[in-house]
């Protein structure tokens, strides 16, 4: 078991070497063994943790006390906290709390890892109980063994049967949690009466089946996590809030990839997955044929021209102002986007302007302008730029440009008095391309880093 134990935490790189590890106890029999074993491994442990829940009355109290005289017999710190829950489900809720504590205990510098006792067994019935929900590939990855906060789980191929052996033979009691038989808990139906069933009507050794299961699902979405996360580096383009991603590539990656994709974009946009279901990837995905927008809990999606755009409803960009206002020349100025500056230089008639990677865009004035002002597009803007023979309403240009729809009301204006003076990718007006003019105002835009 030892043995076995010290593969997991080698297979995995559950801890670098000399790493500081805090060990989870609860007072059952999983995490008591997980304790002696990382102490029989020569693990760096330094201290115990115990949530109380404080939902058993006096046994809860109990359970903190011989959680606590473990520790001090051992000679480790012991660190509790009550576990208040708000309501609902209750398990989430507690698992919430107790995975709030532990990552707070790594903030503050108290240890680099927090070891959970969950087992093999465990294992089985969270990746069953997912398949009951019509849980995806990711799900079917069952209880992770090292996750992104820290938290490892060095007894995921160990059974609860050798757990329990381990103890026995060497005399180390535990507490017993009689909610852990409460049929009301879905777990506990699934504990003591789906998984016995089932592995006496079907395949006796269904609990290491799972179990295999779930290190297959693992080993797929960690190969998967990195796949896409290359593909998203290229493909999306995230701000505050949302996510935009090219409808014509993204309707070209093979479907598995394009789903993976679209939840990681959810992912970006709103921090979470949470609520997301299959039918919702597949509504996006309808929208790379059909167009128009689809939304479920917490995302709008919407095709426009040859974009797909995911947003959280109501999170607007920090530094978006379509409303503009008044601009200094020469200057460097947030553009209404939030996402460029807009440079604007006054250049000398004999002087040589410096080279510029960017687009750049002059304006020719007699009298140099006052009360320049820089804002976005407002529904019937219209001008005439360099190269066209009359004005043009500014929305029939987004639509030859093929400018997604949210786009447009943050696009970058510079207007004097009623002139529109120039737009992003429409450039200068014609009415101010006179090169003989005495002043001249050169414009480009360069990326708002930072």
């Amino acid at each position: 078991m030892l043995d076995r134990v010290a593969a997991t935490i080698s297979r995995y790189n559950m801890l670098a070497p000399g790493g500081r590890v805090i060990a989870a106890v609860s007072g059952g029999p999983d995490s008591v063994c997980l304790l002696h074993v990382l102490r029989k491994l020569k693990i760096r442990v330094t201290g115990v943790a115990h949530v109380n829940h404080k939902l058993r009355g006096e046994a809860s109290e109990e359970d903190e006390r011989f959680v606590a005289a473990m520790a001090r017999e051992l000679g480790l710190e012991f660190y509790g906290a009550i576990g208040n829950l708000p309501g609902g489900n209750l398990e989430q809720a507690a698992r919430r709390a107790r995975r709030e504590f532990f990552h707070d205990l790594i903030r503050r510098g108290l240890a680099d890892r927090i070891a959970l006792g969950h087992t093999r067994d465990d294992q089985a019935e969270t990746v069953l109980f997912r398949m009951l929900r019509g849980s995806g590939l990711a799900g079917l990855a069952g209880i992770l063994p090292v996750t992104g906060e820290g938290l490892i789980r060095p007894l995921l191929g160990v059974t609860r049967a050798e757990v329990e052996t381990f103890l026995d033979e060497r005399g180390i009691r535990w507490r017993e949690d009689a909610s852990n038989r409460e049929p009301r808990f879905a777990r506990n139906r699934i504990r003591h009466e789906l998984l016995p069933r089932l592995k006496q009507d079907w395949n006796p050794r269904l609990a290491e089946s799972l179990a295999h299961l779930a290190d297959l699902a693992y080993e797929e979405e960690r190969w998967w996590a990195a796949e896409v996360a290359r593909l998203a580096e290229r493909m999306l383009v995230v701000s505050p809030g949302a996510v935009e991603v090219s409808a014509r590539e993204l309707g070209q990656l093979p479907r598995p990839v394009a789903r993976r994709l679209i939840r990681l974009a959810i992912r970006q946009a709103k921090g979470n997955v949470r609520g997301v279901q299959f039918d919702h990837i597949e509504s996006v995905l309808e929208l790379l044929e059909a167009g128009g927008r689809t939304e479920f809990p917490g995302i709008h999606a919407i095709r426009s021209f040859d974009w797909l755009r995911l947003e959280v409803p109501g999170r607007s960009e920090p530094y978006a102002n379509p409303r503009g206002g008044e601009v200094t020349v020469p200057g460097r100025h947030l553009a209404p986007d939030g996402n460029s500056l807009i440079c604007l230089d006054v250049i000398g008639r004999k002087q040589r302007a410096t080279a510029c990677a960017t687009l750049k865009s002059d304006l020719y004035f007699r009298k140099f302008p006052e009360r320049l002002v820089l804002r976005g597009w407002r529904p019937g803007d219209r001008y005439c730029p360099v190269g066209h023979a009359g004005d043009w309403k500014l929305k029939e240009l987004f639509q030859r440009q093929r400018v997604p729809s949210w786009r447009r009301p943050f696009w970058p204006i510079l207007c004097w008095g009623d002139k529109i003076l120039w737009t992003r990718d429409f450039g200068p007006a014609a009415e101010f391309s006179d090169s003989g003019s005495q002043f001249r105002l050169r414009i480009h835009e360069v990326p708002a880093e930072g």
